[in-house]
């Protein structure tokens, strides 16, 4: 499925029992994890079937036709990102963090979470109309296209797609233009912004309920800073979305992308998109709030 940028860590744990966002050095304490709790709930709610759930079956068979099995797979690739946040690296913990992230990000368990959430939340009439669309030919080429692309080093695939891309607007190409609205239609960019900064706020709080880093800040100042750079951030993830869409859809012609746009765009399309994009993150955060918890029985630990 379409689905376009991952995780994306735009703040740095310094040393000094700081956390640093450009320029600004800011204190840390733990943030409540209520709001986050509630928006997840409220979008849960909001986007559930007006009448009958899906059967577990029917979702199963959903996953795989559309593709969004192989999507939820691709979270375990964000993994990589979670010592970052913290100012460290992957490879200060050696072959013990691989393992442990193998473990947390196991394919199987996030799919059966995903599972369990789209059973009673995904509505006959909008699977339905999802599976029509991709199981049909022109549906079938775009899943194996984003399953491919999933599977992809994130910065290689970004530099493709920006030349690709580049062509396109030189040429004056349409695709451009689809390309925009497809990002619309599924809510990447702006949902994709405020899911990032969640799915760190949890890892951030649950690693120090771990006690990997102890974390002072006032909540208030710390989201009216992340607000302030939502801007930039905003932009670079459009633009990233667009080269990731210029590369993925590469072999696809003008008119096979504007019917896939015009798919896009149906509201039972966009009501699929908006659950799955719900699912999609809560999976990313429950699964980096579980990494943070076991952080701390390896080593090294960091007073941050």
């Amino acid at each position: 499925m379409a689905f376009g940028a991952g995780v994306r860590r735009f703040a740095i744990v310094g040393a000094d029992k700081t956390l640093r966002f450009g320029g600004m050095r800011i204190p840390v304490f733990i943030l409540s994890r209520l709001i986050a709790a509630l928006l997840l709930a409220q979008s849960l709610i909001a986007l559930s079937g007006p009448a009958f759930a899906a059967e577990r079956a029917k979702v199963q068979a959903f996953l795989q036709v559309t593709g969004f099995d192989v999507a939820l797979d691709s979270i375990a690739l964000s993994a990589k990102t979670a010592p970052r946040m913290l100012g460290l690296d992957a490879g200060d913990f050696g072959i013990a963090w691989t393992r442990m992230a193998d473990e947390v990000f196991a394919t199987g368990g996030m799919r059966d979470m995903a599972l369990d959430i789209l059973e009673q939340t995904l509505a006959d009439g909008a699977l339905n109309v999802a599976v029509e669309f991709y199981a049909s030919d022109l549906g079938q080429r775009l899943v194996t296209a984003e399953n491919a692309s999933h599977g992809m080093d994130g910065e290689e695939k970004r530099a493709q797609g920006e030349r690709i891309l580049a062509g396109l607007v030189q040429q004056g190409s349409p695709r451009v233009e689809l390309f925009k609205r497809m990002g619309a239609a599924i809510g990447g960019a702006e949902t994709a912004m405020v899911a990032m900064r969640e799915v760190q706020v949890r890892f951030l709080l649950s690693a120090a309920a771990a006690g990997v880093v102890n974390l002072r800040v006032d909540a208030d100042e710390l989201r009216a800073l992340l607000k302030s750079r939502e801007g930039g951030m905003l932009m670079d993830i459009q633009r990233g979305a667009l080269a990731a869409s210029a590369y993925t859809y590469r072999d696809f012609t003008d008119a096979e992308v504007r019917a896939y746009a015009e798919a896009l765009e149906l509201p039972e399309m966009k009501q699929v998109y908006q659950l799955l994009n719900a699912v999609q993150y809560e999976i990313t955060a429950n699964r980096f709030e579980a990494l943070a918890g076991r952080m701390a029985d390896l080593q090294p630990q960091q007073d941050l």
